[in-house]
């Protein structure tokens, strides 16, 4: 055997190579051929794990009762194929041996993502019982549970320690407010080091928010790097998340009146926001520190598009986020008469989605002139959304706007905006007006998807306005559209295709 197979890090690289190009097998074979590659070849094989279920078949089958569907080798290194079904109760506990082999497992499972449901109660409390004072999984780190009952919040802690620096978990609805208030309330003890904390569904209710507040308050404010609550906080969890010196990405839920400290997140790279019908919070932006801000979301259920968009202008030219965000999403119930002229100063976006509710008077304020500004102002732009779906509305971009979108968006793949269908004319489109000056539209526009909703296409003019389409996104593939007239379009569009494909076949 070569001498450089006796380091425990070139076999450790070799055997995730394995099982990241899906050579598991090939991984089991190298643990068997050689005691030296036993150890670290199992280590990268139970590393990460989708559930608990291949860790408990590791026991005999007797332990099982007769609906356990248990199936084993009695090779501690092999790993057989097992008939579909979970494990649901226990013919009758482990043996010692037999549980010091699957802690053999267990100890090198370092991230676990499961649903609480597909664990059953019984099983996990016998588990609990065997692992003593120590936790199932001593050498977890990552822990992602979802659908999380009541009778199972009490015994989640068993595979929590101080270890464990990463916690998603989500909780059933209509959960008890007192079983998750307990639980949050010892999490920060028994993970001192948490890193990523993600806890939702919450219910609403001042319990919770102070539950939450007071777990982010004592947690260590130096380490963390993303938090995610669905749950309103107290005022001075407020202010502290604001001023996390490590903090990556963020979502939280703003309740009630009251600005934020100015943001102080040098390292923040993603940001999401839920909010009521009140600014104020917004004057967080004036002179903050954002310097990796990179994705933006904004939703509220009651504030109009439009409030947001001139609020949002006032106060971000203090920042330098318009240097950095590629990603800008806002949503809301109610659009106003937005004004998308405030986001001409975001020239590195990449993904825009402004998403509203078009009613009966369509709250849609876009033209070929904005359209054509913000094209030329973000030229990296690779997802477009404003507004909602398109309604059947005589307003919206002309055949111009979208030529513009073509020739100053190269990158753009998904498209919904609304637009006048009946401007789509083959011959108009031979010299358009993209910022003033006479042209021919590109043909290397990236865009795919197009979304169409609800606008009105004219009987008998499918074909016309499938080949404009064409002319100007010339690898347009989808119509997304909710009047069936546009499926004589689309079949048209992949008709066209079809033949585009077998005449360069034919070449």
């Amino acid at each position: 055997m070569h001498a450089c197979l006796c380091i425990d890090e070139i076999v450790r690289l070799i055997a995730w190579e394995l099982v990241g190009s899906g050579g598991e097998a090939t991984a089991v074979a190298l643990a068997c051929c050689h005691k030296g590659f036993e150890d670290p070849a199992l280590d990268v094989l139970w590393e990460n794990r989708l559930g608990v279920t291949e860790l408990l078949k590791t026991l005999p089958e007797d332990v099982w009762d007769s609906h356990g569907y248990m199936v084993c080798s009695g090779n501690i290194i092999r790993s057989p194929t097992y008939p579909s079904g979970h494990p649901q109760s226990l013919r009758r506990l482990p043996t010692k041996l037999e549980w010091i082999r699957l802690q053999e497992y267990a100890r090198r499972i370092r991230t676990l993502a499961d649903s609480a449901e597909l664990i059953p109660l019984q099983i996990l409390r016998v588990l609990q019982s065997h692992a003593s004072n120590e936790p199932f999984l001593p050498n977890l780190n990552s822990l992602d549970l979802w659908d999380i009952t009541e009778d199972l919040i009490p015994l989640v802690s068993s595979f929590l320690s101080p270890r464990i620096t990463s916690i998603s978990l989500s909780f059933e609805c209509g959960h008890p407010k007192a079983a998750v208030f307990s639980f949050i309330k010892i999490l920060p003890t028994l993970c001192p080091n948490l890193q990523k904390i993600d806890l939702q569904p919450l219910s609403e209710g001042p319990e919770i928010t102070v539950a939450i507040s007071e777990m982010l308050l004592v947690t260590n404010r130096d380490i963390l790097q993303k938090l995610h609550v669905d749950s309103p906080l107290t005022k001075a969890a407020n202010e502290l998340f604001c001023k996390l010196p490590n903090l990556r990405d963020l979502q939280v839920i703003l309740d009630g009146p009251g600005p934020l400290p100015t943001f102080v997140l040098p390292n923040l790279t993603t940001m999401a926001v839920e909010y009521d019908d009140n600014h104020d919070w917004l004057e967080g932006f004036r002179g903050a520190t954002l310097g990796k801000l990179s994705s933006f979301t904004s939703s509220s259920g009651s504030s109009t598009i439009s409030d947001f968009l001139e609020t949002f202008e006032s106060v971000t030219p203090t920042t330098s986020i318009s240097a950095t965000l590629s990603e800008f999403y806002l949503y809301g119930s109610r659009s106003g008469r937005p004004n998308y002229r405030s986001l001409l100063q975001f020239t590195r976006l990449k993904k825009l989605r402004i998403n509203f509710p078009c009613g009966g008077d369509c709250p849609s304020t876009i033209d070929d002139h904005i359209i054509t500004d913000l094209a030329r102002a973000m030229p990296e732009l690779e997802i477009l959304h404003l507004g909602a779906a398109p309604c059947n509305t005589a307003s919206g971009i002309t055949i111009k706007g979208l030529a513009a979108l073509a020739h100053y968006c190269l990158r753009l793949s998904q498209l919904c905006v609304h637009f006048q269908v009946t401007t789509l004319d083959p011959p108009t489109i031979r010299h358009i007006v993209p910022g003033g000056n006479f042209t021919m539209p590109r043909e290397d526009c990236a865009l795919t998807d197009l979304e169409v909703g609800g606008i009105h296409l004219s009987e008998g003019s499918a074909l016309m306005v499938a080949l404009t389409l064409l002319r100007i996104f010339p690898r347009l593939k989808s119509i997304n559209y909710l009047n069936p007239g546009w499926e004589e379009v689309a079949r048209a569009i992949r008709a066209s295709k079809g033949l585009v494909d077998r005449s360069s076949k034919g070449h």
